[in-house]
């Protein structure tokens, strides 16, 4: 059985004394009130990350994720961090592609190979993100759009490489907006992703691949979602800026 992932997002959020209280928070929560197998990562703005992965600490149920990294490994590249510097302040998990970072950012799906390819190496697990706008879903090219996006991105890694990698599917319509894609919609994606996966790779590793559901999940709705067999947790935003918000996700997984 795949271990379910529930991702927090703090996006452009929370003070560094802010973000230490909601970590610090949701670290005891976890330890008091979590049993099961749940992985969950706290991907804090890179201002906050020295501390919450200090809080941490050697959590086996708790990483840091940094919400992007450079595709450098150094150099004159003013504002980026690399993976060596995330590494150096306890991180191990990335976001990759988020949909704010393709849209407000650029970030092509060439650039976004390389930021993989750099996660890879440096061994941080990637959160590779993919989804589409509404204008796509509407037009019912939202498979082939999400395909495209993966194909440009992953299909270059070997089998080895893949196997490290976290997909999460974002519909876009749902972000930020109170909607949120049904159970049937989230997983007719999430097996379209994984049919996908095994076409390249095989049966054997799309088995064994991590898809996160990343829109608007809450706690009303996330056993609904999670429950669905190809839905392996989520990669949660705003719900993730409240500590008993987000333990109730975590524990719907």
């Amino acid at each position: 059985m795949r271990q379910k992932i529930v991702a927090g997002n703090w996006k452009m959020n929370t003070t560094a004394e802010e973000g230490q209280k909601l970590a610090s928070e949701i670290i005891n929560m976890v330890k008091d009130e979590v049993n099961t197998n749940v992985q969950v990562v706290l991907s804090a703005p890179f201002t906050h990350l020295q501390s919450v992965s200090k809080l941490v600490g050697g959590s086996k149920n708790v990483g840091v994720a940094a919400q992007n990294v450079s595709e450098h490994e150094s150099g004159a590249y003013t504002g980026e961090i690399s993976v060596s510097m995330l590494k150096s302040v306890g991180v191990q998990w990335v976001i990759i592609g988020h949909s704010e970072r393709r849209e407000y950012f650029n970030e092509t799906h060439e650039q976004l190979a390389k930021k993989v390819d750099a996660a890879l190496k440096g061994d941080l697990t990637p959160i590779f993100c993919c989804g589409e706008p509404l204008e796509i879903r509407e037009k019912d090219q939202h498979e082939a759009h999400v395909q495209q996006q993966l194909k440009d991105s992953l299909f270059h890694l070997s089998e080895e490489q893949i196997r490290k990698v976290v997909i999460a599917y974002e519909p876009v319509w749902a972000i930020g907006t109170g909607k949120t894609a049904s159970s049937q919609q989230a997983q007719d994606m999430h097996k379209t992703i994984r049919q996908q996966i095994a076409s390249k790779w095989g049966e054997g590793v799309a088995n064994d691949i991590r898809i996160l559901y990343g829109g608007s999940m809450k706690p009303d709705n996330a056993k609904e979602l999670m429950d669905q067999p190809d839905v392996d947790g989520g990669l949660v935003g705003g719900a993730s800026l409240k500590s008993r918000d987000f333990m109730g996700i975590i524990k719907s997984a």
